[in-house]
């Protein structure tokens, strides 16, 4: 039989946000990868797996988590993260990752199916959808993502500010994920385009160090590198004004 490698998404940090089907996967899985960084810090999705699955059952494998300006680093940290898993998936036949939010939305799970696709032939790659950082907010904050024939734009702010700035100046909703430490920017374009006054973030959602205040509280200090912010669409037309 075929060796499986399942993407689970965990949510943002609240165990209770875990979908059943992804704690059966965990469940069901021979093997639960969660990714750790250099340090070897337990990181969110490990903290959440340990909820539902024995520790005993639980692989820790680092990865370039935090890498983005040592190519070749970051390209060596990937290929030995494969490798492991590889030998994983020799040893067992299904191995699940673990991964915060939701394996098909700016993931690392994304990267790591590439690399095992490539390594083991015939290897069957399913993902388990989780609940994403901007729905945990939306829920949190009362912040109604969309309305009608809204456009919903998601933006990485480590893509830089202006990506962010372009997507404001345009309709609907803008979500800006890993924003803490271009905070001063992100504040900036919420002031230019007018929308500082509806906006919201929020970080460290559903544990104990939450926080989420007015986007207008900003004051340009460097904030959680996973904080995410929800800019609301511009709603002037009354109730169904979108429809």
């Amino acid at each position: 039989m075929s060796s499986r490698l399942i993407g689970v998404g965990v949510g943002p940090g609240d165990p209770e946000l875990v979908t059943v089907k992804g704690v059966n996967a965990l469940r069901a899985a021979d093997v639960v990868v969660v990714p750790v960084m250099d340090g070897g810090e337990r990181g969110r999705a490990e903290a959440t797996v340990l909820h539902y699955v024995p520790e005993e059952k639980v692989v820790r494998v680092v990865f370039a988590l935090n890498e983005r300006s040592d190519r070749a680093r970051r390209e060596a940290a990937w290929d030995a993260a494969g490798e492991r898993v590889v030998r994983l998936l020799e040893a067992h036949g299904s191995v699940a990752f673990a991964t915060i939010g939701d394996p098909n939305v700016y993931s690392t799970f994304t990267y790591l199916a590439q690399t095992i696709g490539e390594l083991v032939p015939g290897v069957v790659v399913e993902t388990v959808p989780g609940i994403t950082a901007m729905q945990d907010l939306a829920a949190r904050s009362g912040a109604v993502l969309t309305e009608g024939t809204e456009p919903l734009t998601l933006v990485p702010v480590t893509a830089g500010a202006a990506v962010l700035k372009d997507a404001l100046n345009g309709p609907g909703t803008v979500v800006a994920y890993k924003f803490g430490r271009q905070a001063r920017e992100v504040a900036e374009a919420l002031r230019e385009s007018g929308r500082i006054g509806d906006a919201v973030w929020g970080s460290a959602l559903g544990l104990s160090e939450e926080s989420i205040r007015p986007a207008a509280d900003l004051d340009g200090e460097p904030l959680p590198y996973l904080s995410t912010l929800i800019a609301p669409a511009r709603r002037d037309g009354g109730r169904g004004g979108k429809l």
